[in-house]
């Protein structure tokens, strides 16, 4: 069931569903471990590590990819390999690569 709208002269609010989200929403640090830049955004997510920012400690969650380095954004096209998967396909498929 989709959340109720009110409507308002001035704007629309959306009334979410009670008790099905969480309350621990808190300030948190997401760290792209591509290119090292950090970001604060709100989160309910849990973190173990913490990092200090502009002499804040933040709890850190670290992100493989994010709009700091998403070819989408960014605009380049880069290889993220963090578990080897291109060199896996390149030997897998060697073969036919060396065809062409």
């Amino acid at each position: 069931m989709p959340p109720k709208e009110i409507q308002s002269t001035e704007f629309k609010i959306n009334i979410m569903k009670k008790g099905i989200h969480p309350e621990t929403y808190r300030l948190v640090a997401f760290k792209d471990m591509s290119n090292e830049q950090v970001f604060i955004s709100r989160s309910a997510a849990p973190a173990k590590e913490t990092i200090e920012v502009d002499g804040v400690e933040y709890p850190v969650i670290k992100l493989e990819v994010s709009s700091y380095s998403h070819p989408f954004y960014t605009g380049k096209m880069k290889f993220v390999d963090t578990a080897g998967r291109v060199d896996k396909f390149r030997n897998k498929y060697k073969a036919h690569l060396d065809k062409k």
